[in-house]
């Protein structure tokens, strides 16, 4: 995609302390996202964005991410009309990860149909089989929201 912006790294001491926005992508192409309710805090989801899904969310306020299992790009809501509406993006202390601080839309961001991807917990300090435990409900039914 061409774009007259390019997130061309600079050296260590502009990533750290510069005010230019130049994420290091992985070698795939990528950074993570990191997304949490502006208004809660609570942490929704983590997915990763590739320099085109960057452009589309500065650009558009509106959460966009590149899927690595679908191998392209998508927007957040796009199937489900769950949105996110990006409030705030900060960018970690070496530009490999982003924070996007969002308004979700709608029920939640988990296509499991729940509002966090973050719905088990894993017990601590109790040795032995690992077995999840589920905090939190479906708030949604995904049957209904990703119909094909």
């Amino acid at each position: 995609m061409a774009d007259s912006r390019s997130f061309a790294p600079g050296s260590t001491k502009e990533l750290e302390e510069g005010n230019g926005f130049t994420p290091k992508f992985d070698a795939d192409g990528l950074v993570t996202a990191v997304v949490t309710d502006a208004a809660s805090g609570e942490l929704l989801m983590v997915a990763h964005m590739n320099a085109e899904a960057l452009r589309k969310t500065i650009d558009s306020g509106e959460a966009w991410y590149f899927s690595r299992s679908r191998q392209k790009l998508w927007k957040k809501g796009e199937t489900s009309g769950h949105g996110q509406r990006v409030v705030e993006m900060r960018v970690d202390c070496d530009q490999d990860s982003v924070w996007l601080k969002v308004e979700q839309q709608g029920a939640g961001a988990c296509h499991t149909g729940r509002r966090s991807c973050f719905y088990r917990a894993v017990p601590l300090g109790k040795p032995g089989a690992m077995s999840l435990e589920f905090r939190g409900d479906k708030s949604f039914d995904p049957a209904q929201v990703y119909k094909k």
